[in-house]
């Protein structure tokens, strides 16, 4: 039912107008701050409009840092948490879309034991097998590593269970159409599971892309080198840092360039992101 009442219709527009302004105005404070210098950053009253100085203070945040940081710049951290996070969400997908195939189309003994046995993984998160974990990690010889960065975080039930949601909805005609042409179980796979999950993975992708880009425990627990350092652990230090030479411009210009990757990824995919949470191409 559609009601169109004016007061009803400003009112509506005016919780909207509250919300976004709401969400939005620390991100306009984080621009801000980005285009100041740091001693009128310390000074009372804040700005609240951009000032002059956003692209030198680009250049400090990108080559220089902070000046309690020996002069690093953040373009590394920013490269390691693109890497990580592109990482992260491939090999989630690659896997989980590897195991539901799996789980729906193969007849193996305990076929039901092993697809709730990798549901039963979401009750273990990260925190809660983080010593083991990092044990391993270790002697495998992949701390400071991209491969430790992402391995480990690579496991997920949670995708697994969607794309077998994804794959019980697709009819069995399909799959005898394409034995009686002759297709095997990889070509089914390739040619015709994946085309028709594509707003599915492309959902997923956004998700786990962000997932992975704000991740801070685990880098910080298998890290110890400056060039394997993530923006989002930059920041924390810089914050930590700031505690004794305030330099708000920096920090905040780099937590601007931090929310630039996952901001570029949900606009350019919104639309199979919508379509992949809402409905299946059948």
């Amino acid at each position: 039912m559609i009601e169109n009442r004016p007061l009803l219709t400003i009112f509506s527009h005016l919780m909207l107008i509250l919300g976004v302004a709401m969400i939005a105005f620390p991100i306009w404070i984080t621009f801000v701050a980005a285009t100041h210098t740091d001693i009128r950053m310390t000074q009372i009253p804040l700005p609240l409009l951009p000032g002059g100085h956003f692209f030198e203070n680009l250049d400090l945040a990108l080559n220089k840092g902070l000046s309690g940081q020996s002069g690093q710049g953040v373009t590394r951290m920013l490269w390691n948490s693109l890497v990580m996070a592109m990482m992260i969400a491939v090999g989630k997908i690659a896997i989980s879309l590897l195991s539901a195939f799996a789980v729906v189309y193969f007849r193996f003994p305990f076929r039901m034991f092993f697809f709730w046995m990798i549901f039963i993984t979401l009750m273990l998160p990260v925190e809660v097998r983080i010593l083991p974990t990092y044990e391993v990690v270790a002697n495998l010889g992949m701390l400071d590593s991209y491969w430790g960065l992402s391995i480990p975080l690579i496991a997920s039930a949670t995708a697994t269970f969607m794309f077998r949601q994804v794959f019980l909805t697709i009819p069995d005609e399909l799959l005898e159409a394409a034995r009686i042409d002759g297709a095997g179980p990889m070509r089914f796979f390739w040619d015709i599971l994946i085309p028709m999950s594509r707003t599915n993975i492309a959902a997923l992708f956004v998700i786990l892309f962000i997932y992975g880009w704000n991740q801070y425990l685990w880098p910080l627990l298998i890290t110890s080198e400056n060039d394997m350092y993530t923006v989002v652990m930059g920041i924390k230090q810089m914050l930590e840092a700031a505690e004794q030479a305030p330099e708000w411009n920096v920090i905040m210009m780099t937590a601007l360039l931090a929310m630039i990757p996952p901001v570029c990824v949900v606009v350019f995919m919104q639309t199979l992101f919508v379509k992949g949470l809402t409905e299946t191409e059948k």
